[in-house]
């Protein structure tokens, strides 16, 4: 019986061929029926995969024999679902590029990489140590989503600090601005999907004054996975994919509001306007209702 996972992985590391790590990643997807998206360039690489277990563990076993990817993280969770052919329904197609950044913040020239990753980065909390911390100083630290506010609207941590931002190129010009300022003399707890936008974030921060600054090592799936939907985090996880979330238990809460009517939901769709290029958390009743509505404004 076919088996769908997706893995979502990345690692920051010097890559002297950004563009032979393209080809030999193409390659290799493409013989094993894989579907997602990779992201690579002088400073590592980025991505997420699915298609059939077996197909996936074999990938990985190669992925791991080049020397600068030999210890990275990878994040497992459950696909939809393959097609007729034994691709992975999740994703369209295999898309696999070279870019100046692996995570897009426009600022690669502010970015240093070695064999150990950022340089300069927040220092990395396991979820364990995270409860740690919330022991010890609580109502002092602040959680601060490294994400889009799309993405905070259906999930966050309890309290989190979610920045007005579309995309993660926002993040620089906000920083700069002063708006956050005020959190310069406080520990500030960045998360993210996976762990790799508060790598890049946290090394921002601390290189405009930010004094103690974390990242949540593994981002929120590592925390989910440890904790599910009985500590910190609250809601839904939203995923670049076709299942669009992912709960950690039975008992996820549903925090989204429908832009719509205001029901409870997790639910989020493009709007189907081909001018509009944006994304809102809608229930299914209201999904053209929420988009006459944009396309009026």
């Amino acid at each position: 019986m076919p088996t769908p996972k997706i893995v979502l992985f990345y690692a920051f590391a010097p890559l002297a061929d950004p563009e032979a790590i393209r080809l030999w990643q193409r390659d290799l997807g493409e013989a094993l029926k894989l579907r997602g998206r990779i992201l690579i360039s002088e400073h590592g690489i980025n991505g997420t995969l699915g298609g059939d277990l077996p197909a996936v563990k074999k990938w990985l076993r190669g992925f791991r024999e080049y020397p600068a990817f030999k210890d990275v993280d990878v994040k497992w969770s459950e696909g939809t679902g393959l097609d007729d052919d034994g691709y992975s329904v999740d994703f369209p197609k295999l898309s696999v590029k070279v870019r100046d950044e692996i995570v897009s913040f426009g600022a690669p020239g502010e970015l240093a990489v070695d064999e150990h990753g950022v340089v300069g980065g927040g220092a990395r909390l396991s979820p364990e140590q995270l409860h740690v911390l919330m022991a010890e100083r609580g109502d002092e630290v602040v959680f601060f989503d490294g994400r889009n506010a799309l993405e905070a609207e259906i999930g966050r941590f309890r309290d989190a600090i979610v920045p007005d931002v579309e995309t993660t190129r926002d993040f620089v010009g906000l920083l700069d601005s002063g708006a956050y300022d005020d959190l310069k003399g406080k520990p500030v707890v960045t998360y993210c999907t996976g762990g790799i936008r508060c790598e890049v974030l946290s090394r921002l921060m601390v290189s405009r004054g930010f004094g103690e600054v974390y990242q949540l090592d593994g981002g929120i799936v590592r925390y989910g996975e440890a904790f599910g939907d009985d500590g910190l985090w609250e809601g839904s996880l939203y995923v670049f994919d076709k299942r669009g979330s992912i709960d950690f238990s039975d008992h996820a809460a549903v925090i989204g509001e429908c832009t719509g009517c205001g029901a409870s939901t997790k639910r989020t769709a493009n709007c189907p306007d081909p001018s509009c290029r944006r994304q809102f958390v809608v229930c299914a009743s209201c999904d053209t209702v929420r988009c006459a509505e944009h396309a009026a404004a």
